[in-house]
């Protein structure tokens, strides 16, 4: 599948951009950093200009997290549990709605460009617990827009070099991934130490 985006995105340009970028903001597993990286080589060879290409890409992610949002708060409890399945479980899902309600903006923020495996997740979380909806937005905005410029640039300076680059900021993901989930379990460890340490 990889092979046949990335000959679609240099073929027909930027209305693929914005379509796989929607579609994996929903949550359908693609390969956006590698698409977005491969966007800035094409920009790096004249094929896309560089504002159309952040535009298409952000205009997509910030329209798929949408789509998330609105699913969370409006979809029903037969949609919402369907989603759930499809992202880990309740258990999941009820624990990014309790982070989407103690982070709020930032962790919408964050989930767009650093942690963007759990993107999806949060965009359902926070319409679940029913986040404000302009807030939401602002956050996506400048989250998605900060994402596309960051990839785009990173692909159009290091062109060359693409799949090399691609495979560091995978892992790097990933890591700040289990990073964040490494402090999110210490936390609740800690708290559940002072919880049952006996009072003196």
């Amino acid at each position: 599948m990889r092979e046949q985006l990335l000959a679609a995105l240099s073929q027909y340009g930027s209305p693929v951009l914005f379509g796989v970028t929607a579609v994996a903001a929903i949550g359908l597993p693609l390969p956006v950093t590698l698409l977005l990286v491969v966007t800035g080589s094409l920009v790096a060879q004249g094929v896309i200009p560089l504002w159309v290409a952040i535009a298409a890409a952000s205009a997509g992610a910030i329209s798929g997290d949408q789509i998330g949002y609105i699913v969370g708060r409006w979809g029903g409890t037969a949609l919402l549990a369907r989603f759930s399945g499809a992202l880990g479980g309740a258990g999941k899902l009820a624990a990014a709605e309790a982070h989407a309600r103690r982070w709020g903006g930032p962790g919408v923020f964050f989930t767009r460009w650093l942690a963007t495996p759990l993107g999806s997740v949060i965009n359902l979380s926070s319409g679940i617990a029913e986040y404000p909806w302009i807030r939401f937005v602002l956050w996506d905005v400048l989250g998605e827009v900060l994402g596309a410029v960051i990839y785009i640039l990173l692909g159009r300076v290091f062109s060359d070099r693409v799949l090399a680059l691609n495979d560091l900021l995978s892992n790097f993901t990933w890591a700040m991934v289990a990073l964040l989930v490494a402090l999110w379990l210490g936390w609740k460890l800690w708290g559940l130490r002072r919880s049952t340490r006996p009072l003196p």
